[in-house]
């Protein structure tokens, strides 16, 4: 299922309903300190990257099987995350989204962190929005959005093979 972002403009219930969704058909992209994180809790670096080319840049992915196009960390029976604990940034964002400029949505609105204008969406098709009792709040998706861009940002096939 593709992401359909809808803007996000106020702090929001979320209760992960273990639909299976956002864990198939989808890039996880992973930076050198998710590779470290998971590598560290005893999976073989091999087990679970994948490379894919995006702009001309080398990005590391996380596995996924084949036949269902599912993340290998995903329990099939539960739907829970093997990794949770330690599972990557993009990972820990979803179902939130946060980008550098507008995408073009009716009702879009730029958010102000750090001095930084963003624009903060959700995953409309994500069951679990707006169910539960956990806030999530628009800080705190920024926050994790600026994180998973500047280690991003800084994860390139040097550092990698500095890992190895």
């Amino acid at each position: 299922m593709r992401f359909k972002p809808k803007p996000l403009k106020k702090d929001v219930h979320f209760e992960c309903k273990f639909c299976l969704d956002c864990c198939r058909g989808r890039f996880i992209y992973l930076t050198l300190y998710d590779i470290k994180r998971i590598a560290k809790n005893g999976h073989d670096v091999e087990d679970f990257i994948m490379l894919s080319m995006d702009s001309g840049k080398i990005r590391f992915v996380l596995s996924y099987r084949e036949w269902d196009l599912g993340c290998i960390f995903q329990d099939l029976e539960t739907g829970k995350c093997k990794i949770h604990d330690y599972n990557p940034l993009v990972c820990q964002l979803y179902p939130f989204m946060v980008s550098h400029k507008p995408l073009g949505i009716e009702g879009e609105e730029a958010f102000e962190y750090r001095g930084e204008k963003l624009w903060l969406y959700y995953d409309e098709s994500c069951p679990g929005v707006g169910e539960g009792e956990e806030i999530i709040n628009m800080k705190e998706i920024a926050a994790l959005g600026v994180k998973f861009k500047e280690e991003l940002d800084k994860t390139d096939l040097e550092g990698f093979n500095s890992l190895l």
